[in-house]
């Protein structure tokens, strides 16, 4: 999530760093960014919520979906938090002077912080599972020594409780910081040489003393943090391992048709291992898709803004703000439909507990068959 948007009051520039279309494209998309972010959460805090109750059931327990849990907790509390921040800042647009009132801007700052930490927490966990899923297809010997349900509760405890930490640079870069400005009685700002006007102290999140102190010293260390360990080296270590992982799944592809080449006809159960196969490759193409789309831009905009200065981080970093919380916020909710478009067992459990009393209640086998009385646990 971008941390530090919207949190200053605007303030005019000679010339703009990214030129006139990036102002244009902010300003426009700016109007419609709170009723699109808002069907975004709603939709998303829907969804995660049915991935927890889908995924927590008895018969889905498994290392794998321990973490997809954790992760869609970790997704529905970004939502939920964005709301009202999202109703606050872009519905309807309110005076300046309730804008910017101190309850509010103590809000914002705890927006930055709160949303921050829960978006490095589903980050921290997005990397677990495909550490976890390369394990149990390179090597499965170990998997259940390595990836067992134990060290799995103890990988998510420790995102948790490190990813807090983590994000201890961006508290104390930023406070809450008065501004007079001269408002009308509308609440906004007064006309120039206005004689009703009067000076109003508004509050605003702008960089600590901390961080401005040392030549913003503080404030450059917390966006190497942010853009380089929250954002960048993720996005590697997720590039390789999905490779790896994606070269690992085509290989027992490939000697599994080996082994079964001189078979003139297929058993079902081997033809379903293969079809299982390219489920879950298509699925770890799509999460590592979304991932890179969402973290690696905000990685790279987050180092720019260190290397060439303030300019380009209010120029530019600040007016894709929006786009940054948009794609944030999309990766966040859209798990669900990866769930629902890629594992049948998400599909059938998620049927059982949520049909109409009227459909008969589906069953199957470990391997996706419609013939046994119990439902399977699921590697999503």
């Amino acid at each position: 999530m971008n941390v530090t948007a919207n949190t200053t009051l605007p303030t005019p520039s000679e010339s703009s760093y990214c030129g006139p279309g990036l102002d244009h494209f902010h300003a426009t998309y700016r109007g419609v960014h709170g009723y699109v972010s808002l069907l975004v959460c709603v939709f998303g805090s829907v969804a995660n919520v049915l991935n927890i109750a889908v995924l927590t059931r008895r018969e889905m327990t498994s290392p794998t979906n321990a973490i997809l849990t954790g992760l869609a907790v970790a997704d529905l509390l970004v939502m939920i938090e964005y709301i009202p921040f999202a109703c606050h800042m872009y519905l309807p647009q309110r005076p300046k002077r309730e804008r910017y009132s101190y309850g509010w801007a103590l809000f914002v700052l705890l927006h930055a912080q709160v949303s921050q930490v829960f978006h490095t927490i589903s980050i921290w966990l997005t990397v677990t599972l495909a550490v976890w899923r390369y394990i149990a297809v390179a090597h499965p010997q170990r998997n259940r020594e390595w990836c067992g349900m134990q060290r799995t509760l103890a990988a998510i405890a420790a995102g948790y409780i490190c990813c807090p930490l983590l994000c201890i640079p961006l508290y104390l870069a930023f406070e809450i910081e008065p501004k007079i400005a001269l408002l009308g009685e509308d609440g906004n700002d007064a006309m120039p040489n206005s004689t009703t006007g009067q000076n109003t102290t508004l509050y605003v999140v702008d960089l600590s003393e901390m961080g401005k102190a040392n030549n913003n010293l503080l404030m450059d260390v917390n966006f190497w943090v942010y853009s380089v360990v929250i954002k960048i080296i993720p996005c590697i270590a997720l590039t390789v391992l999905s490779l790896r992982l994606i070269c690992a799944l085509l290989d027992t592809k490939r000697r599994r048709e080996m082994l079964t080449s001189s078979s003139s006809r297929k058993s079902t159960r081997v033809m379903e291992k293969e079809r299982q196969t390219d489920r879950t490759t298509k699925m770890l193409l799509a999460v590592l898709l979304l991932f890179l789309l969402t973290e690696f831009p905000q990685g790279i905009l987050g180092v720019l803004s260190v290397v060439l200065g303030q300019r380009f981080f209010r120029d530019c970093y600040n007016k894709l703000g929006e786009v940054m919380d948009i794609l944030a916020l999309i990766n966040s909710a859209i798990n669900f439909i990866l769930y629902c478009a890629m594992s049948r067992q998400f599909r059938t459990t998620f049927t059982v507990m949520f049909r109409p009393r009227w459909m008969p209640v589906p069953q199957v086998d470990a391997n996706g068959h419609n013939n046994h009385t119990t439902t399977q646990v699921t590697q999503v």
